[in-house]
């Protein structure tokens, strides 16, 4: 066991006895879901909490800014997706890429391994039916209640009624005002 798992060991052993698990919904459509989860991250990793970040949608061959600062943090990624898909012409595909991700969740999820695990883009996946929501719920129910300091974070667009319900925290980001309306670009280091 090196010094970093020695300090985790220590901190987690503390940390979960004075603990319980939230999960954490963000939602809407304004910018911010996925940066909210990162800043969120970064906290915790700052408290030697283990972090697990598992994206469903952004492609597995880009590489972003959050990797960069993950790495740095000692925060795992990973990038699991084939894009953004919802104009799709492989929804089998999509469907595949979907439960391979989900598959990766439940395995961190159960590991015991982990303080704070961010589901990112999650929401979408359910959104467009490629994971049951039954299914979703009734694992991180399962995780939650044999894990109780786990928390979970949940990011993506029109979060469900029944994920909603389930939430200890749910956050809506909505889009007042824009850069993208006045014709600027996604901005390295802000979006991406």
């Amino acid at each position: 066991m090196n010094s970093t798992e020695k300090k985790y060991k220590w901190r987690r052993e503390d940390y979960q006895e004075n603990t319980k698990g939230l999960l954490m919904v963000h939602t809407g459509d304004g910018k911010g879901k996925t940066t909210s989860a990162l800043g969120l991250m970064m906290r915790a990793a700052g408290r030697g909490l283990k972090c697990c970040m598992i994206q469903f949608m952004k492609a597995r061959h880009d590489r972003y800014g959050e990797h960069e600062s993950a790495e740095k943090l000692d925060i795992e990624v990973h990038t699991m997706g084939d894009g953004f898909t919802w104009d799709t012409k492989n929804p089998e595909q999509d469907r595949a890429t979907a439960r391979a991700t989900w598959d990766l969740c439940v395995e961190k999820m159960r590991s015991g391994d982990y303080d704070l695990l961010v589901l990112d883009e999650l929401v979408y996946v359910l959104s467009y039916q490629m994971l049951p929501l039954e299914e979703v719920l009734s694992e991180v129910r399962a995780v939650r209640a044999a894990q109780p300091a786990l928390h979970i974070v949940v990011t993506g667009r029109n979060a469900p009624p029944e994920l909603i319900q389930a939430a200890d925290l749910v956050t809506e980001m909505r889009d007042i005002k824009h850069p993208f309306s006045t014709g600027i670009s996604a901005q390295q280091g802000i979006e991406f």
